[in-house]
Parts: C-alpha cells; structure tokens; sequence
C-alpha cells in the first residue's frame, strides 16, 4: 500500500498527462470580444429640486422586471417610499488634511461654506413616519479651489457612498433634515 502522498502525487500526474494537448493538434478556441458596456442615463438623480411647494423626493430604486422561466421567481416591487419636505439640513463636513470636522445646519434655499467648499441646499426630505427613517437632500457643492470637483444631486443620509463628494481635501454627507 502506497503512502496517501504517493496516492495524491500520482492523481496530479494523471490529471495533468491527461490536461496536456495531444502532439500535433492545437486546442485553442476563439473567444469572441466582451460585450460593449453602456450605462444607463442618470434621471432624477441628476434633476435639479422640484419647485416650492411640490413634493421631491430622491430616486427609489428600480424593481427587477419579472421572468417567465418556470421556477425562477423575481423579487416583489419595491414599496413606494413617501418623502416629505423639511426645510433645514443637517451636513456633516470633513477637512481630511486637517482633521477638521464640522456639522453645518442649512436652510433650504441657503448655503454655507466650509474651507473651500460652498454648500448650497436646494431641497431636504425626509421619509414618512411609518417607513424607515431616512433623509435626502439635493446639494449643489462647488469648490473655490480652480479645477477641483464639485457635486450637483442627491445626497441620501442612510447609503453616503450612493452618491458622494468626490474631492481630495473634503468629505460631506447629509445626516438629517428636520423643520
């Protein structure tokens, strides 16, 4: 009787005399390019605030569409997610050289600035008592700095990484909205 390593060693011999191509015959395949990749356009989330008075409310996420193969079962719609308006936001503010953190209380139609960055809130939501709680709030951030980024668009208290400040020096995300 052989050692278990004897054994193993001689299983690998085989598999890999018999992985090797015959002498002579090629057996390589075509593999045919990877598909373009588009994206899809952006909608509500690059949409400026709706008018005073309207409901806003960020994008809720779009339910799979459902499937006709027996046994493979699509996940149920999304619940609609019922935003109401509140006029002040609360921004928390990071200066990631400095180690400098600050949360800024801004009225809806107002600004503030932090370093460099103007924070301009042109809306804040927050989802109705009975669902989860969260809050939004639509941000038009700019930089005084030329050439660094800004951002335009939703910022969503509950998924930051959603849609983020993309900036060297800053971080800012929205911790709430309240009356």
């Amino acid at each position: 009787m052989h050692p278990p390593a004897c054994l193993l060693g001689t299983c690998i011999l085989v598999a890999c005399l018999i992985a090797l191509p015959a002498a002579g015959h090629d057996n390589t395949q075509a593999v045919p390019p990877p598909a373009p990749v588009t994206s899809a356009p952006l909608g509500a989330l690059g949409a400026p605030p709706p008018p005073a008075g309207v409901r806003a409310a960020p994008p809720n996420p779009v339910p799979a569409a459902p499937t006709d193969t027996p046994g493979n079962f699509a996940p149920a719609p999304a619940a609609a997610v019922l935003w109401v308006p509140r006029g002040t936001a609360e921004v928390q503010a990071l200066d990631k050289v400095n180690a400098r953190n600050a949360t800024l209380t801004v009225k809806v139609g107002q600004s503030a600035t932090f370093g460099s960055l103007t924070i301009a809130v042109q809306a804040c939501v927050v989802t109705a008592p009975d669902q989860k709680q969260d809050a939004a709030a639509f941000l038009v951030i700019t930089d005084s700095h030329a050439g660094e980024p800004g951002f335009p668009g939703w910022m969503v208290a509950d998924a930051p990484p959603v849609s983020m400040l993309q900036n060297p020096i800053y971080d800012v995300r929205v911790t709430g909205c309240r009356t």
